[in-house]
């Protein structure tokens, strides 16, 4: 095999000849190493694999003459597209061109042969995944996921970029129902895999945290019969479903004051929190961490990277202060600098879980100033959605905040309303803006400001307006 994959490489996959119109295929051609695989046709780059995928609202086999035009090195087709290959354009018939991607993907993941790290869970998979790529950079180069690198073209796009020299490779992976996450496990066979929670984040979807845990421990499915599974500590309904699924070595973890279900086996990599909420204390090795990120329950996230660089054979001494960057919208800290000079506002605004909430609120609740919220709708709820959006009210409630601001559909804006009466401040507002203006009448020098919903809500519009 070449540095990178050929033509031949894919008749020998696919078990299928290599095509082209209008003149024979020189054998000479079969050698040629594609210098990338691409599935947007807007970025090609001459000598790529175009693999043109289908959606609900598009076709990219509409622009097989954009391919060759570019000087793409071939292309995968599907089997039943009825349209007319263009002439020059070298190309292998498959049954299904997204389901070829992976197979490709796979492929290249076998011949590299780094270990592959993947990452789910109902909450804190991006975090944890970039948590885990900081504990691995002693190793050398990470690739990992980026962005919303998480689905069916996510995954093996991250797999397909990923080039020696190399250290591991880490991948994120989501799911919106059963069966994706398996697929995407098949596609990766990860060395290690970590579920960081099973939470209500879907349940809108999947009915269940039963079936959401059945959903996350797709990911043993393709799991190196090596390799090893690392999960916190103490989840009862976790246990029953790794119990079903898979039987090779797991790793647990917890903070030393967690409750842990009844009958669970115990945490063998634990952490205490010190005093200021800024260190944190492990077990084994007996050793004290700086926390990159504040908050009990991205220190758990910690000790999951922690649980994958100890199998790596990373020193964690060499991890006790990590440089960690999260992408826009997770864990962000911001203190504003125009007329609300001096408020604190912790940027959550990516997405929100029912957990994520309840974790936010809680890290709000620690700050030493007075501590207010906007809270925005958690989607994808389905008929939990207005008993977990009272929870949350709930706990702001017992959080004792100095102030709610809600910005929901009718139903789970009257339930956080409901579950939060007997604050001094709980108000209702339609947009990120009227959140803004009343905000800017109340918020003083000291004072905190958390901003957390479903990514739909767009609470990151508040923040310029309110460092103006």
């Amino acid at each position: 095999m070449s540095n990178f994959l050929c033509l031949q490489d894919l008749a020998d996959l696919f078990g299928q000849p290599i095509e082209r119109r209008g003149s024979a295929l020189d054998p000479g051609t079969l050698g040629w190493s594609f210098e990338n695989v691409c599935t947007d046709s807007r970025a090609l780059q001459p000598g790529d694999l175009f693999v043109p995928l289908k959606g609900e609202n598009f076709d990219g086999h509409n622009f097989l003459d954009a391919a060759v035009a570019v000087g793409a090195a071939g292309a995968l087709v599907a089997s039943n597209w009825p349209g007319e290959i263009p002439e020059q354009l070298a190309y292998l018939r498959v049954a299904d061109t997204t389901d070829a991607y992976q197979k490709v993907a796979l492929l290249w993941r076998q011949f590299m042969q780094l270990p592959v790290v993947a990452v789910t869970g109902s909450a804190g998979k991006t975090t944890t995944r970039e948590l885990i790529k900081a504990c691995l950079n002693p190793l050398g180069k990470v690739e990992a996921s980026s962005g919303n690198e998480n689905n069916d073209i996510g995954v093996p796009r991250t797999l397909l970029r990923a080039r020696q020299p190399l250290a591991a490779v880490v991948l994120e992976m989501g799911m919106r129902g059963l069966g994706e996450i398996d697929r995407l496990s098949r596609c990766a066979e990860p060395s290690i895999a970590v579920i960081t929670n099973i939470g209500t984040a879907h349940i809108g979807r999947l009915g269940s945290r039963e079936a959401i845990a059945k959903a996350k421990c797709e990911i043993t499915a393709s799991l190196n019969p090596d390799g090893l599974l690392v999960i916190p500590a103490g989840d009862p309904l976790l246990e029953a479903e790794i119990a079903q699924v898979y039987s090779g070595r797991v790793i647990r973890v917890a903070l030393n004051d967690d409750e842990l279900g009844v009958g669970t086996p115990p945490a063998e990599l634990i952490g205490q929190i010190s005093s200021n909420g800024k260190q944190m204390l492990l077990n084994e090795p007996s050793l004290t961490v700086d926390l990159p990120l504040a908050g009990a329950h991205n220190a758990r996230n910690l000790l999951l990277a922690f649980a994958v660089a100890k199998e790596l054979s990373v020193e964690l001494n060499n991890l006790c202060k990590l440089d960690v960057q999260l992408p826009g919208g997770r864990a962000r800290t911001i203190t504003l600098q125009g007329k609300l000079s001096g408020v604190t506002v912790l940027d959550e605004t990516y997405n929100a879980s029912p957990e994520a909430v309840l974790a936010s609120l809680s890290l709000l609740a620690q700050q030493p100033g007075r501590c207010f919220a906007v809270i925005g709708t958690m989607l994808e709820l389905g008929d939990k959605s207005v008993a977990l959006h009272r929870l949350v009210g709930e706990r702001a409630l017992a959080l004792a905040l100095d102030g709610l601001f809600v910005l929901a559909a009718d139903n789970e804006a009257e339930a956080l309303m409901a579950g939060a009466s007997g604050l001094d401040l709980v108000r209702r507002v339609n947009s990120p803006e009227a959140a803004a203006e009343q905000l800017q009448k109340i918020l003083k020098p000291g004072d905190y400001l958390l901003l957390k919903a479903s990514r739909a809500i767009a609470l990151e519009k508040m923040i310029p307006l309110l460092d103006c």
